[in-house]
């Protein structure tokens, strides 16, 4: 199989391979001769085009041609361009069979915390308020990970720098608290030292009006400015949370307790039908379970976002969701920033031409789900099932706003590769076999065998795909941030420098 086309009313196809300039493909059983020498995972003209004329794939409009296109010629940047622009009005039309949250007898063994969440991991963090504090919250790190290894119950001490809480005002400020505080309180984390300098904006008197009640013998706070030795007083509090969380232990918690992140990064023309394709089917199951599953990047919602508005569970979370895209359309237009200038260099190089195609393949994540909820940037969820969260595309502010929301897995999927890692367990699906094999210190998951699978290898390796994530949430595997020790923490910024 040389091209493979998605829907039956799509108008391009996707090369499956690197393909050559007069080879032949056949699709629907009709031979195609290329026109142009056409990259793996990047689209094949089904059909003459129009100028002007839409360009289907996923069964939606991905696109139009900024030119003639012939039958057999490669689709992208030099003849295709976006849709989109203007803000849209939007009718609300519900999908009758969306998946709603279910309830099921089924556990995980996780951390049971007192305020009702659940952990998949008992890390100690140190998570610094400010800038300043960095540099000394890194020292403490290290040494509180010498003095207090890995061992069956406990996942280790690592430390979560960020670059603001100075000079910060207004919704700026606000947005970086409400973070912090999300981290903070974030069930992976049993416990935390908080690091501040002593006169930032965020200072902890300010924090703690958003962290809200928290456990004061897991959670404490380092004041570089008030100690004489910070390191002797640093690992001083350490050892007083250590106290509390020696003790903690895995125990059998049920499904709807459950929270995960869903993301994606470096994305190519197989993300949206392998990776993404699989992470939906388990979105799908996880929900049926009672978990909650939560996704982001607003930006890579355009051009699709009518399909999770037509999944709404009702007239308001519709209204919601318009909201939601409208906002960052907003915020895009403030800044003079247009979002269908996305994708990114990568991204187009890995064969997705416009914001409408990346799109479309990224809330596959989603599967068939009802959404159930939609926070801003720095809220914590309250419902179960599928939510979104407005959040940008921005790997790294993203998946800390989906963590502040409560999640404790971050499941990542990816075609060109990263090996960052977030605040907690990041467990990463590569899109291609390629990739898997030539990152495999990187990638958890090879999600690339999907392509051109039969419906019962299809069946086996969603299986897989399930128990292998268990097997992360129950402790019984390591995810490879975890083995390489890749933590890290960033907050969106959107506001004045002072």
């Amino acid at each position: 199989m040389k091209a493979m086309k998605l829907y039956p009313a799509d108008t391009a196809a996707l090369a499956t391979e690197d393909l050559k300039k007069g080879d032949t493909v056949v699709v629907d059983g009709e031979e195609i001769a290329l026109l142009d020498d056409i990259p793996s995972a990047h689209k094949i003209a089904l059909k003459d085009f129009d100028s002007g004329e839409p360009i289907k794939k996923y069964d939606n409009t991905i696109g139009y041609a900024s030119k003639p296109i012939k039958k057999g010629e490669w689709i992208h940047s030099h003849n295709e361009r976006t849709g989109l622009g203007k803000s849209k009005n939007y009718t609300y039309h519900f999908h009758d069979e969306a998946i709603f949250p279910g309830k099921s007898d089924h556990t995980f063994m996780g951390y049971d915390r007192a305020d009702g969440s659940a952990g998949i991991r008992n890390y100690m963090a140190l998570i610094s308020t400010v800038f300043c504090a960095n540099g000394p919250l890194q020292k403490l790190a290290k040494m509180a990970d010498q003095k207090y290894p890995v061992n069956e119950s406990f996942d280790g001490i690592f430390p979560l720098t960020q670059e603001f809480g100075c000079s910060q005002a207004g919704k700026d400020l606000e947005t970086t608290c409400r973070i912090l505080a999300g981290m903070i309180k974030n069930a992976n984390f049993g416990g935390v030292l908080i690091v501040s300098l002593g006169c930032e904006m965020a200072i902890p008197s300010v924090l703690k009006k958003y962290l809200g009640d928290y456990d004061e013998s897991r959670i404490k706070v380092l004041s570089l400015q008030n100690c004489d030795d910070e390191f002797e007083a640093g690992m001083a509090l350490i050892d007083e949370i250590m106290t509390a969380v020696k003790g903690d232990r895995r125990t059998p918690i049920a499904m709807n307790r459950l929270h995960i992140a869903m993301n994606c990064g470096g994305s190519d023309g197989y993300s949206g039908i392998t990776a993404n394709t699989l992470l939906g089917t388990l979105c799908d199951t996880l929900v049926k379970e009672g978990a909650c599953m939560n996704m982001t990047e607003v930006p890579e919602m355009m051009g699709a976002e009518h399909i999770l508005m037509n999944r709404a569970a009702d007239e308001s979370i519709f209204q919601d969701i318009v909201s939601m895209i409208h906002a960052y359309e907003d915020y895009c237009d403030f800044y003079g920033e247009k979002p269908a200038e996305n994708p990114t260099q990568g991204n187009k190089a890995g064969g997705l031409t416009t914001l409408e195609e990346k799109s479309l393949g990224c809330i596959q994540k989603g599967g068939h789900c009802a959404v159930m909820e939609v926070l801003k940037y720095g809220e914590r969820a309250s419902k179960n099932g599928f939510i979104l969260i407005s959040g940008p595309g921005n790997d790294l502010a993203g998946v800390t706003g989906q963590i502040a929301a409560g999640a404790v897995l971050t499941i990542f999927t990816t075609g060109r590769g990263t090996p960052c890692g977030f605040a907690g367990p990041t467990f990463r699906l590569s899109s291609n076999t390629a990739l898997a094999k030539k990152k495999a210190g990187w990638i958890d998951y090879d999600a690339g065998r999907l392509l051109g699978a039969d419906s019962a290898e299809v069946s086996q390796l969603n299986k897989e795909l399930c128990d292998a994530v268990m097997a992360t949430v129950n402790g019984d595997y390591r995810t490879r941030n975890e083995v390489n020790g890749y933590y890290q923490m960033g907050i969106m910024k959107d506001g004045v420098t002072l």
